[in-house]
């Protein structure tokens, strides 16, 4: 069974905007911190939003002001509303979860290496300029 279902993602023009979905299972949903993380060639995996259980929210200095989670607790669903986009967000955006983490901690290596949590599949921004 699928744990983590995206969809969105796509191509757009630098000062566009996309919305990323994420579907979870209702375990995952109720009980994980959840976020996306993202990577480009060559880079190393970034943590990109994370939200707690409690809503607690956690952003990458890069994209505070630009990006915006929300979840549809009726839906199991995580959205990241992702607006004035800049060629530099162009990655693989991937949302995971973890049990053991809070959104202060979901950007640590160890989480975004280690994939202990479910994963998703991975969706694609390209951002042109």
């Amino acid at each position: 069974q699928t744990q983590l279902a995206e969809s969105g993602g796509g191509s757009v023009q630098a000062g566009g905007s996309l919305r990323l979905s994420c579907e979870a299972s209702k375990d995952i949903f109720k009980n994980y911190c959840m976020g996306w993380f993202r990577q480009a060639p060559g880079k190393e995996r970034e943590g990109v939003a994370a939200v707690d259980t409690d809503g607690s929210t956690n952003y990458a200095d890069s994209v505070k002001g630009r990006f915006t989670l929300s979840r549809d607790n009726a839906r199991n669903t995580l959205y990241l509303q992702m607006n004035d986009l800049k060629p530099e967000d162009t990655a693989k955006y991937t949302c995971y979860a973890e049990e053991a983490a809070t959104s202060g901690t979901m950007f640590s290596t160890a989480f975004l290496s280690g994939d202990f949590g479910p994963r998703g599949q991975g969706t694609q921004v390209t951002v042109s300029s």
